[in-house]
């Protein structure tokens, strides 16, 4: 598994490309390819977990995914993950 790390800043535009973000992180969901995603409490950032084999896969998101390049989003880090149970 891995973990995509968000991290916001208050921008309109950033608001206004979650709905669509949201509906492409469903999809993944159902297809399997995302395990868990959520904004931080502070609405500060946000956690993706993403059940693929290697970084290539969340790369490949990232990238099919405007959001991500949307003012006020940054990708603060990507990090493999090793869960005890799920």
């Amino acid at each position: 598994m891995w973990i995509l790390e968000l991290a916001f800043s208050p921008t309109d535009e950033r608001l206004a490309a979650r709905p669509a973000h949201r509906e492409r992180l469903a999809a993944l969901r159902e297809a399997g390819t995302v395990y868990l995603a959520g904004p931080l409490a502070d609405d500060s950032g946000a956690v993706i977990v993403f059940d693929v084999g290697d970084r290539a896969a969340v790369d490949e998101a990232i990238a099919q995914d405007p959001y991500y390049r949307t003012p006020g989003v940054r990708v603060s880090g990507v990090r493999e993950w090793r869960p005890l149970w799920s």
